[in-house]
């Protein structure tokens, strides 16, 4: 369900923003199993993909093995910190830079962001995905943890799925952040507005299409898309 609203907002982004056909340069920081970055290059980009952990890196060469050569050759692997951008790329090497599900493990992101937008040409997109802020009390809330939401509510601490202590990031703080570093917020969105407390490994539904509509359209609709567990936010660099 991520993967795919994700997906399509960022093809949203792309469409509105870049000239039909041109085959954009892509950075995929914290790429995990590759899913993004292979939906790209199928789509006729140039994707470099970096991932720190060598599990997820060997997860995403096993299926870009079983892409056709054609794809196969628009996807490059480096291993790496997603804070090193520099130390493997120029600056304004890329026309869109992705970095979906990593914010919440960096304590100060910052200096990640700052180089993340280095590395992006004039008018190019940063795509950032992360966990909501100001909706923490939202996923306890629904689930009956009354302690947990009232201690959700001043808090950007919490713990994930994977039973990792992470942090979430605001809205506001984000978008200064943003305008500070050279791309400022040109729009956001709200993931997994009505599905967050579907289980790992669920069904998926027979009306998915009508789930997805559904998602789709509260994820960019006010207040439904400010409770969301996701932010994702599109900057794009001056």
């Amino acid at each position: 369900m991520r993967q795919e609203l994700v997906a399509r907002q960022v093809e949203e982004q792309i469409t509105g923003r870049f000239p039909v056909g041109q085959r954009l340069r892509v950075l995929d920081v914290g790429m995990g199993q590759g899913t993004q970055a292979l939906r790209l290059a199928r789509a006729g980009h140039q994707v470099t993909g970096v991932e720190q952990d060598a599990k997820m890196l060997s997860v995403a060469r096993a299926a870009l093995a079983g892409e056709p050569e054609g794809i196969r050759g628009r996807v490059k692997l480096v291993e790496g910190d997603g804070r090193d951008t520099g130390v493997h790329f120029l600056p304004g090497s890329f026309d869109v830079v992705l970095c979906h599900g990593v914010l919440m493990y960096v304590e100060e992101p910052d200096a990640l962001l700052a180089g993340l937008a280095r590395m992006l040409a004039p008018g190019g997109l940063l795509s950032l995905l992360v966990r909501n802020g100001d909706a923490l009390a939202m996923r306890p809330g629904l689930a009956s943890d009354w302690q947990g939401a009232l201690g959700a509510f001043d808090s950007v601490s919490y713990t994930n799925r994977l039973g990792l202590d992470v942090r979430a990031d605001r809205l506001e703080t984000l978008t200064a952040t943003l305008a500070g570093i050279g791309a400022p917020l040109h729009t956001w969105y709200g993931v997994r507005v009505f599905t967050d407390l579907a289980p790992d490994g669920a069904e998926v539904p027979a009306d998915l299409e009508s789930l997805l509509a559904a998602e789709e359209r509260a994820g960019r609709t006010d207040p439904y898309r400010r409770v969301a567990a996701l932010l994702h936010l599109c900057g794009v660099r001056g």
